[in-house]
């Protein structure tokens, strides 16, 4: 299991730093082809491999490419939503996602051979790529198309969309026609499509900064549950126990997100979980050898619960703020500073749990370090997605205890005057 996790962490660490700047210029659609087509094939030759070294090479491409399609479908599926179901979908699919890891011993006790169970995969992930290939079942986002100057393409699907739901795009209507006059003084003189890099961060003045602060956050939530695996170890008197606990955390802790997010915002629920997540671990850290075992237990759930919490949330938010030119890139760095803190994991095995007390006392620190910094994180529930650059270094922090203006009134850096010109608050 050790080296299992490290190389499916190590694929997608070097998947998602290779394409970061996939989304900004090709979009989710073709990332998602291609990291199926490259999955399948992946999957096929593990099933074949003759020997280890091939096969490490394999599963670290594979868990790489895999997250790649994931990471699609949730872009996808988060700027087709509107904001007040953007949570519910979201929490939806991460059940899904639970599910199939209950799913699998099963799936593994039935087969009892592994290279079946990775022909099953492939041959699963082909007849996905089969029924989701279709641009008709799997059409590019027309919010990425909007805000990368591809009127043209952006149009055809948004006329797809009308009219499957029944509405006739031409009709004369006050709606349908606005929208018609939109698209036509958007696609006025013929632009070019305006691609960004990655890059581009690094010239905003509160995006690079809320980027950071999730990204550290995804890194505690990912990080931080080698030390309540462990102390739990002692208390679960199997492996399976312990899997199938901590997948039911998993779903409890998408839950609460479901009652909580959307009622009370999602910095705040973001913060409660990170207090949490570091009280638990810094109670562990000063007493798990005094403290009966009940209460060690109840502090390690607690833990879990709150760290993969934080981990789903942090995803979200960053979705959120992040702007639609380099949304892609930017939750692939957030999603893969949680990867990297998940590599923390089999550091234990591979030392013999020597040094695991510093990093239990490194990821405690950071932990409530983390606390202060999602102080600086603005407010994105029910809020529209930013599409450029200079929509999303508009989102400032807002008060905490003073409900959610949907303009903040205090930001914490002044945007510059070029970026505010031309813009209303109903942006916002």
């Amino acid at each position: 299991m050790p080296h299992q996790l490290s190389q499916n962490v190590s694929g997608t660490l070097c998947v998602e730093t290779a394409g970061r700047s996939g989304w900004s210029r090709f979009g989710c659609r073709a990332v998602f082809v291609a990291s199926l087509v490259l999955t399948t094939g992946l999957g096929a030759s593990e099933a074949l491999a003759a020997s280890f070294p091939t096969l490490l090479v394999l599963r670290l491409l594979h868990g790489g490419t895999l997250t790649g399609a994931l990471l699609a479908l949730y872009l996808a599926r988060l700027e087709l939503c509107d904001p007040p179901h953007r949570l519910a979908f979201s929490v939806g699919a991460g059940l899904f996602s639970v599910v199939g890891t209950l799913l699998l011993p099963g799936l593994a006790a039935l087969v009892q051979d592994w290279c079946l169970l990775q022909g099953l995969g492939a041959l699963m992930s082909g007849l996905l790529l089969l029924f989701w290939g279709f641009p008709a079942l799997f059409p590019e986002s027309p919010c990425w198309l909007l805000a990368t100057g591809q009127v043209a393409r952006a149009r055809k699907i948004l006329w797809r969309f009308a009219e499957a739901s029944g509405v006739d795009p031409e009709d004369s209507s006050l709606e349908e026609n606005s929208l018609a006059t939109e698209l036509a003084v958007l696609s006025a003189g013929s632009p070019q499509p305006r691609y960004h890099s990655p890059l581009g961060l690094l010239r905003t003045r509160v995006t690079w900064r809320n980027g950071l602060i999730l990204g550290f956050s995804s890194l505690v939530g990912g990080g931080i549950r080698a030390s309540f695996r462990r102390s739990l170890a002692p208390q679960v008197p199997t492996f399976y126990l312990l899997y199938f606990l901590e997948a039911g955390l998993e779903a409890a802790a998408l839950v609460f997100l479901l009652l909580t997010a959307d009622r009370c915002g999602r910095r705040p629920v973001l913060l409660l979980g990170t207090m949490a997540t570091a009280l638990a671990s810094l109670l562990l850290l000063a007493g798990a050898q005094y403290l009966p075992g009940w209460t060690v237990l109840s502090l390690s759930v607690l833990g879990l619960l709150a760290s993969q919490a934080v981990s789903a949330l942090s995803s979200l938010f960053a979705a959120e703020v992040f702007p639609t030119v380099i949304r892609g890139a930017g939750l692939g760095l957030v999603l893969g500073a949680g990867f990297l803190g998940q590599a923390a994991s089999p550091l234990d095995t591979l030392h013999g749990r020597r040094g695991f007390f510093l990093q239990e006392v490194v990821f405690a620190s950071l932990a409530v370090l983390t606390l202060l910094c999602v102080l600086l994180l603005p407010e994105s529930r029910s809020r529209g997605l930013p599409q450029s650059l200079q929509d999303a270094d508009r989102l400032h922090r807002s008060l905490l205890l003073r409900g959610f203006p949907r303009q903040d009134q205090r930001p914490l850096l002044l945007p510059s005057d070029s970026c505010c010109a031309g813009h209303t608050p109903e942006q916002h």
